[in-house]
């Protein structure tokens, strides 16, 4: 995997080996913004980045058998992204995940939140780091290209105390992965939990159904919710439930209907305890197309992760390929501190102080099983 990566003066197309990065304008925001998309390729991956939330707007991996196709769902233009978006491929912040009721007390104040999600508070609120445009540098080092993206969040903001400066930087390795490097300073004490909200199809972006995808969880528990899908503050095994993706196994392989009192709503929304020997980065999850052979390990240093299996996907979206995203078309896994953190002392604390850093890194390792 890749290490550090420095950065070269500011261009609109480099290369360096295989490794190149290519700019093209992707529209204006309502707000008069202009939106650029960076195409990052790398020995045979191909992946395409909004500056507007920070996008994973396309990446293109081979099968088996080396054909190429698209494997994130999303748009073909931003005026979807601002209007319709059920955070396709976006950066989330300040806070992924959901806050109770949005409020929650840090050093004895009480802070409140924008209820998107009701009665909750939902991935920042209603307008969160996905909605804004970052600003981008691209960086070139060895046989890595990456893109460094930067967003100022002021004092107040979404009602969240603290002026937060982040970073995420998007790497593109030689060896397939896509890294992600968080990083955040904030000038008051506050909460943050960054993580990127991917839609995978392996078998291919608009292919149909994410049933058949085989997924392994390094997970032997997982945080059980209440029915507005907020942790109940309890901690239970996964073994004899639904929840147990110890071993490979199809995402439909357990229908809807048995899930009993463990899922509320529509399937998995969850946030599954990763079985964690250090600190650095560890195997948090793989899934596998067992048609095309594609693969997707998520290697990651945060203590959970989100499995979420498009639930709410309603064939009211037109993705890239032109086809309708129907329930259960694509899926996501959101490496991350635990959702409502601040209001549960027993999970992993999500606050940040000033003379701290907030540093982080997930990878979305690609490739193929044999």
């Amino acid at each position: 995997m890749a290490g550090g990566v420095g950065a070269v003066a500011a261009s609109s197309s480099f290369a360096g080996g295989s490794a190149t990065i290519t700019k093209q304008p992707f529209g204006t925001t309502t707000g008069g913004e202009a939106v650029d998309i960076y195409t990052l390729t790398n020995n045979g991956i191909k992946i395409k980045i909004l500056t507007y939330g920070g996008i994973l707007q396309r990446i293109d991996m081979p099968d088996r058998h080396g054909h190429v196709t698209n494997v994130a769902l999303g748009f073909d233009n931003l005026a979807d992204y601002q209007a319709k978006s059920p955070y396709f491929g976006a950066l989330i912040g300040r806070y992924g995940n959901r806050i109770a009721k949005g409020t929650f007390t840090l050093d004895g104040v009480t802070y409140h939140l924008p209820i998107n999600n009701d009665p909750n508070s939902l991935h920042g609120g209603t307008v969160g780091f996905d909605k804004h445009v970052w600003t981008a540098t691209p960086i070139k080092n060895g046989n890595s290209v990456a893109l460094k993206l930067q967003l100022t969040s002021p004092d107040g903001d979404m009602g969240y105390p603290g002026t937060l400066h982040a970073t995420v930087t998007y790497t593109l390795t030689h060896d397939h992965g896509i890294r992600m490097d968080y990083l955040a300073t904030t000038d008051k004490p506050t909460i943050i939990n960054l993580t990127n909200h991917n839609y995978w199809n392996l078998a291919g972006e608009g292919t149909g159904t994410i049933d058949t995808t085989k997924l392994r969880l390094n997970a032997s528990h997982y945080t059980p919710v209440d029915p507005t899908l907020i942790p109940t503050g309890a901690i239970d095994p996964v073994a004899g439930t639904p929840m147990d993706f110890r071993h490979a196994t199809a995402i439909g392989a357990r229908n809807r209907d048995s899930f009993g009192q463990l899922v509320i709503g529509r399937g998995y929304d969850h946030n599954w305890v990763l079985d964690r020997k250090g600190t650095g980065l560890e195997l948090a999850a793989t899934a596998t197309d067992p048609a095309s052979g594609r693969q997707l390990q998520v290697w990651t240093d945060q203590p959970g992760i989100q499995f979420y299996a498009g639930n709410f996907l309603d064939a009211t979206l037109i993705g890239t390929s032109g086809h309708m995203y129907r329930q259960g078309d694509g899926f996501a896994l959101e490496t991350q501190h635990f959702p409502d953190s601040p209001n549960h002392a027993n999970f992993p604390s999500t606050v940040l102080r000033p003379g701290q850093t907030y540093r982080t890194t997930t990878v979305y390792q690609l490739g193929v099983a044999h």
